[in-house]
This record gives structure tokens, sequence and C-alpha cells, in this order.
């Protein structure tokens, strides 16, 4: 009969290593081509949807930051002038920053929430509340 640390050391060996950075939140790249003048962004809703905001809060700060007009049709996002994917991946980050992870503890378990005409983000992970910009 095989003793008890036998089998933990047979367990342990048939167990596949884990095969990441550390990191359990990654924010994705944005995806898209060019069409004449216009950016067409084809995952700005997966994105958002991975970091539990609302598209249209998104693509508004987007639209801000990157100061060009654009649409929002069929989950596909036209800008209307040339502009790198860096620069707008850079955006999508200081987005993360502003309005996805806790400034407490640094998780992306995050709400926005309005409550009396202020905008807070509330850290699901610690119970930490923030105020955030009311208007993008």
């Amino acid at each position: 009969m095989e003793t008890y640390e036998q089998l933990l050391n047979q367990a342990h060996e048939k167990i596949k290593p884990i095969s990441h950075n550390g990191e359990r939140f990654e924010i994705p790249k944005i995806e898209g081509h060019i069409e004449g003048t216009k950016i067409v962004l084809t995952n700005l809703p997966q994105i958002a949807s991975y970091l539990r905001k609302p598209a249209d809060h998104m693509l508004k700060f987007l639209l801000k930051e990157l100061a060009t007009p654009g649409t929002f049709k069929n989950s596909i996002v036209v800008l209307q002038r040339k502009i790198s994917s860096q620069k707008i991946n850079e955006k999508i980050e200081e987005y993360v920053k502003e309005f996805v992870t806790c400034k407490q503890c640094g998780k992306p378990d995050t709400e926005i929430i309005k409550d009396k005409g202020f905008t807070f983000m509330h850290c699901l992970a610690c119970g930490a509340k923030h105020s955030v910009r009311a208007k993008i």
C-alpha cells in the first residue's frame, strides 16, 4: 500500500504547470482595418464586454480622447479619420486605468454607480468607492 506522501507526489506529477505571466487581467488589443480615410474597429463590443463596461460608454471616451467623430452600428465602430492601432490601444489602457481598475486594490472587479448626481466606481473586491469623471 502506498503512503500518503507517495500518492501526493504522483498527483503533483500529473498536474499541468500553470502557463501564464501571473497577471489574471490582460487588456485585449483592438482589431480592425482601414477603409479609405476611415478606421473600422471590429472588436470594441467584445473588449467592453470583457471589461464589464457598456460599449457606448467606452466609445464615448475613445471618441473624445482621440478627438474624432465616429459611429457605432451592428457592433462595428467606424472612426472618421486614420488613427494608429497603437494610439487606440493606449487610450483603451487609459480607460481601463480610470474606469475599470480599482485605485485601492488594483483589481478590475468594479462597477460604475450614479448616486445623487455623482458618478462613482465601486470595487466589488475590496468595497472601495472612488469618484470618476461624470462627463466624458
